[in-house]
Formats: structure tokens, C-alpha cells, sequence
């Protein structure tokens, strides 16, 4: 009998040691450094995670507090203010259709109790892959359903329609609809594959600058053409001074020391360093830095961890290019800041997917190339920049200015954010919307006609004629 107590009395021992052990190892993981350590320690971390990360946050996994706070299980308001603190601009920029306040606005409390839209984490839940579709939503198809069961009594045209066809009709996005409201359906109705104008905007950096005099600091980097008496004795070759001289750079004056002198700490004399990161570029980039930042190629760097790496990429990257940190330099180079070069080079540098080893043969890179050779105007060649980094027109205070979006991600998910600021400036709305829900001629690189068709358009302009018959009725009635 004593022995059995002995044993027993030994197990629950054991069983309390590792158990503590456990909570311990859970605790400790979640107080490593934002950037997971190397084997043993990285290991704390990595072991708990509770499932894998959706596409989008994927890189930022072990950035843990980037999410919960700093506490280890914090609350969902705490959870929506991480959320709000990366996409409330974007959202503000997509005049979200289903903001918050529709969610705590007493008129919808019976649709709110439904579907707690209020909180991001409703509909975006990590760690799920095996429920989690595209966008990180974690709901069945059908949600739209929950409010909008009755929407055929309201609009004719939706009948006997799926309700998990909404999305997928090329019809309708949950935050943003600024390509794909009625009235814009209808407006830009019955145009041409091909416009006839077709130019994208040109950044208008230069014509600006004084006016921009809160974020550019002109008192250092006064507009003045510089040449090679400028540049610093004793740094750098001649062949980097002549690929200053050939920038924007030079020509803005702004000389080495402009990027490699780097104040240390506050208060400090300046100090020489031979790789300035996106800090320094940030001096006059501001707009530019903090898309970067916002973007998968600079969202690691934004929660305080190490630069992102193809190796890191969910999508196939070339093999050489696995494991260079990516920065300012990575695309632009480390001396021309060619954006000539970033715009197709810098992309194709790493990129191994089909859509980037098609576009060589695309008609786009066609229009590049006549573009570059002097065939055609300024404006009128496309290269992987022109969709994927649009130019973009910023405010700041009542200074309106031409800038190139660096969150590569902001036109690609969903793919319909791309139609007003890159594809509308070529296409028609319809040819625009085929050629997006088409996923062979994306993989081509858009050589060729859609196969597909979205009858989104024909919709709208129906429901248009339905509606003007019915005000002319009532007209009619009035008059009688």
C-alpha cells in the first residue's frame, strides 16, 4: 500500500514539474525579443505558436506583441487597436464600406448581434489555417448572407444568385468598393478594351519640394546641381563618385555625407556609416519609407525585427536571392538609386512565380521597351512597378503631390484595388475586371484576352433601366 502511494505520489510529482515546466517555457518564449533567437532559445517560441500564420502575417509571426500587446493574452479591443494601428489609414483611404460605427450604431443592433463586425478578429482570426480563405477570413462564404438574406426583394437582378458568389462575381469586396459601386459601373460602361489616351501619371517630386518644407529639409540639401569637388575625400572610388553624379541625388544636393553621416544617438556628432538603412532614406522620403514599411517587404523592419529575406516568401523566389535582407538598396542600388532599373530589374531580381517570368514576353514589357527606346511618349510603357508600386497622388497639409506607393501589397489583395489607380488608366472598366478574375491570363502576365466575363456592369445597367422605368411610372401616375 505504501509503495503505491509512493509511486503515485511520484507521478503527480512528475506530472506538476513538467507542467510548470511547460508554463514556464510558454512564459519565457513569450518575453524573448521580437525577433525569435536561434536554436534552443528560438525553439520556446516557435513550439507554442498556435497554428500557421494566413499569407499576410505570416513574417511577423513571432513579432508576437506586434498583435497581443504586451501582455500574453490581451483583450480584443487591444487586438483591434493593433489591427486599426496598421490599416486604418487604408481603410480611411478605401471609405470602407462596412466601417465600425455600421456596427455599434443602435439601428443595427439586430445585425450586430449577428455578425460582430466591430472587432477585426470577428472575421480575421490567425493561427486557423484550416478555415482561413483568402484575406484571412475565417467565416463561412455565405456571411454576406447574415445581413443581406433579403437583397433580391431589393435589386431583381441578384436573384437566385449564391450568396457565396458575392466577392467572387468581381461585384462586391467587404471594405472596399470604389471600383465596383453602381453608379461608377454604369459611368464607365460600353468603353473600349484600349483608350484611347493611355499614360500613367507622372511623379512631380521636384515641383514641389519647397512647398513640401515640413518634410524635406531643404536647409541641408539645398536645390543646387553638385559636382565631384563635392563628394568627401577619401570615400568611396572614383566609380562611385561618377554613379552619384549620374542621380537625382547629385542633382538635388544632396552629397555623400547627405546619407552616410548618420547621428548616432541625440546629442551626439554625427558619425560616418558605411550602409545606411531606410531611416536615413526616410530624411526626404518620408511618404515613400513609410509604405515601404507598411508592405511585405518592409513589415518586418516596421515591428522591430530583422529585414525580410526571399527565403522568407510564400511565393517562388530565385534560388541567388534567398537570403539578402531587403531595403531601399536592395531595388534601387546602392549608389545610382536607378528607378529605371527597380521598376522591372529590382522585381525580377528575386521574383520566380509564373506571372514575373512572364512578363518578358508580355505586351506590357513591349510597351517598356518602345517606351525606353524613344518609340513612344513618356508615361506610355508599363513595367512591373506601374502596377504593383503605383504613382499616387499624396496630401500633405494643402499641398497636393505625385508619389510612388511602396506597399507592394496595397494593389494585389484584393486585385480589384488595382483597377482606378493602374488598369483604368489603359482599359476600359470592363476589360479591367475580366481581365483581373481571368487566373491564366494573370499568370501570363496579361497576354491576350480575358477568357473570362463579369457581367457586374450589365447588372448595374439593368437595375439602372429598372429603376429609371419605375420613377417614369410614377411620374406618370403623378400626372394623372
Amino acid at each position: 500500500m505504501a509503495r503505491t502511494f509512493t509511486r503515485n505520489a511520484w507521478l503527480w510529482l512528475l506530472w506538476f514539474g513538467l507542467s510548470a515546466l511547460s508554463t514556464w517555457a510558454l512564459w519565457l518564449g513569450m518575453q524573448l525579443k521580437e525577433d525569435a533567437p536561434p536554436p534552443p532559445a528560438g525553439f520556446l517560441r516557435t513550439a507554442f505558436l498556435p497554428g500557421q500564420t494566413s499569407h499576410g502575417h505570416h513574417q511577423i509571426e513571432m513579432a508576437c506583441s506586434t498583435c497581443h500587446g504586451s501582455e500574453a493574452f490581451s483583450a480584443a479591443d487591444v487586438m483591434q487597436d493593433a489591427c486599426t494601428q496598421c490599416h486604418a489609414a487604408e481603410l480611411k483611404a478605401a471609405d470602407d464600406s462596412h466601417p465600425r460605427s455600421k456596427f455599434t450604431d443602435p439601428r443595427n443592433a439586430e445585425r450586430a448581434a449577428r455578425l460582430d463586425a466591430a472587432h477585426c478578429v470577428t472575421c480575421h482570426v490567425e493561427h486557423k489555417p484550416d478555415i482561413t480563405h483568402a484575406m484571412g477570413v475565417t467565416l463561412p462564404k455565405d456571411f454576406c448572407s447574415i445581413c443581406h438574406d433579403d437583397i433580391a426583394e431589393e435589386r431583381p437582378s441578384h436573384a437566385g444568385l449564391g450568396f457565396d458568389t458575392c466577392a467572387s462575381s468581381g461585384c462586391h469586396n467587404f471594405h472596399d468598393n470604389r471600383a465596383l459601386y453602381e453608379d461608377f459601373l454604369t459611368k464607365h460602361a460600353g468603353k473600349p478594351d484600349l483608350l484611347e489616351t493611355r499614360t500613367v501619371p507622372e511623379r512631380d517630386w521636384k515641383t514641389v519640394i519647397e512647398e513640401l518644407y515640413e518634410s524635406y529639409p531643404i536647409d541641408r540639401f539645398p536645390k543646387q546641381v553638385l559636382t565631384q569637388a563635392d563628394a568627401p575625400a577619401g570615400k568611396g572610388s572614383a566609380q562611385v563618385h561618377r554613379d552619384w553624379l549620374e542621380t537625382g541625388h547629385a542633382q538635388a544636393g544632396v552629397n555623400c555625407s547627405g546619407c552616410h553621416m548618420v547621428p548616432p544617438a541625440k546629442g551626439e556628432p554625427p558619425a560616418w556609416t558605411d550602409k545606411p538603412d531606410h531611416t536615413v532614406c526616410s530624411t526626404c522620403h518620408k511618404q515613400e519609407v513609410k509604405t515601404f514599411l507598411e508592405g511585405k517587404h518592409g513589415m518586418r523592419l516596421a515591428a522591430g525585427m530583422t529585414a525580410m529575406t526571399p527565403a522568407q516568401a510564400l511565393i517562388p523566389m530565385k534560388s541567388d536571392a534567398q537570403q539578402e535582407g531587403i531595403g531601399c538598396a536592395t531595388c534601387h542600388g546602392a549608389h545610382r538609386f536607378d528607378p529605371v532599373k527597380a521598376a522591372t530589374a529590382g522585381c525580377l531580381a528575386c521574383h520566380a512565380d509564373k506571372h514575373s517570368k512572364a512578363f518578358a514576353a508580355s505586351p506590357h514589357a513591349a510597351l517598356a521597351k518602345r517606351e525606353a527606346a524613344g518609340e513612344l511618349p513618356a508615361g506610355s510603357g508599363v513595367t512591373c512597378a506601374t502596377c504593383h508600386m503605383p504613382r499616387l497622388e499624396h496630401r500633405t497639409d494643402d499641398v497636393r503631390h505625385m508619389s510612388v506607393q511602396h506597399n507592394q501589397n496595397d494593389t494585389l489583395r484584393p486585385s480589384e484595388k488595382m483597377l482606378r489607380p493602374v488598369c483604368m488608366n489603359c482599359h476600359s472598366l470592363q476589360f479591367s475586371l475580366d481581365a483581373l478574375a481571368d487566373p491564366a491570363l494573370k499568370d501570363s502576365n496579361f497576354k491576350g484576352k480575358p477568357s473570362v466575363h463579369v457581367s457586374s456592369i450589365e447588372w448595374a445597367l439593368k437595375d439602372a433601366e429598372r429603376a429609371e422605368a419605375e420613377r417614369r411610372a410614377a411620374r406618370r401616375e403623378g400626372d394623372e
